[in-house]
């Protein structure tokens, strides 16, 4: 069964939760939280936390290396709910986007998004599904949520908010997938985490409108420029690549060089933008803490924070109660 809320904008206290989320919850499902570290997913987490019990919630984050703006998993480490496992959901193969790139000849498109298939959607559900399993007290039932809202694009208008996930409901699992902000706007998005005395992801306060690649086939060229300014060598890197193998990153048709003004020289030896521009590391006040301790084949890490005194995750909580 699949559902769909009314199309309408709704406040940011007041998610869509289907009846038929409610109840896997209150059997006891897990709710895996994919976090990008972007503001969507941020949001995500600080709002399901408070419906949740602490103990049925999990945050995934698939790493993605090079690509990824610095100081990514140090965000989402600061900003998850404390007592809550992380797992880090990995490319088996250990290739990352740019050899994939290098190896297919061309960039991922709107209509061919591997990149999001290969370095997010496959190595999360692996990883949930191997979680579910290590841990039976769950039932082999879950809901995966994840941070797409409505107003993002029209292609992300036309998501369902609740279904089945036929090709992960096997083996004794019970699997949704949920988009629990699906009506929220960028306003309320950035309104949940001010409320919550949190900051978003430094890259916001850089000019940059979306997190997670530095630079991605649907960054505009505002983004693509101000990413070039913060990350000289990696654009250096995708622009050589660019020209490589004769594919633009942009769906445009325009390499990158043009779309941001910043010439690169074809020579890699040759002292370039880098050395023009001073890259911007993560602000002082988000200090980096230790790495989760890996466990088990290198795959997976989990780290759990101790709870705070004090702290409930049932306030304001329409499953005991409360409204919607």
């Amino acid at each position: 069964m699949s559902g769909s809320p009314p199309r309408r904008h709704r406040p940011a206290a007041d998610l869509y939760i289907p009846s038929e989320c409610r109840d896997m919850i209150r059997r006891g499902a897990l709710v895996s939280v994919s976090a990008s570290g972007g503001k969507d997913s941020q949001a995500m987490t600080i709002l399901l936390a408070r419906i949740v019990p602490r103990d049925q919630l999990l945050v995934v984050h698939a790493p993605l290396g090079e690509v990824e703006w610095p100081g990514t998993v140090e965000h989402i480490e600061n900003t998850m709910p404390a007592g809550v496992p992380l797992i880090f959901a990995r490319v088996a193969s250990g290739k990352t986007l740019l050899d994939q790139v290098e190896e297919r000849g061309k960039w991922p498109g709107p209509r061919t998004r591997f990149c999001t298939r290969s370095q997010k959607i496959s190595p999360i559900e692996r990883e949930l599904r191997h979680y579910l399993k290590a841990h039976p007290r769950f039932g082999g039932r879950i809901v995966s949520a994840i941070g797409i809202r409505r107003d993002e694009s029209s292609a992300r208008s036309k998501r369902i908010p609740w279904a089945r996930s036929d090709r992960n409901s096997r083996a004794g699992r019970e699997w949704f997938d949920w988009m629990p902000i699906f009506d929220l706007t960028a306003q309320d998005v950035f309104r949940v985490i001010r409320e919550t005395g949190q900051s978003p992801h430094w890259v916001y306060g850089q000019g940059v409108s979306r997190c997670s690649c530095s630079f991605c086939i649907f960054s505009s060229r505002s983004d693509l420029r101000r990413a070039a300014e913060l990350r000289p060598d990696l654009y250096e890197a995708y622009s050589r690549l660019e020209k490589r193998i004769g594919h633009t990153l942009s769906p445009s048709g325009a390499p990158l060089p043009a779309l941001t003004g910043f010439p690169v020289d074809s020579n890699a030896g040759t002292p370039g933008l880098s050395e023009r521009l001073r890259p911007t590391a993560a602000p002082a006040h988000e200090p980096p803490v230790p790495a989760p301790t890996p466990s088990g084949g290198g795959a997976r890490s989990e780290a759990r924070r101790p709870a705070k005194a004090g702290e409930s995750c049932f306030a304001h909580n329409p499953l005991h109660g409360g409204t919607t």
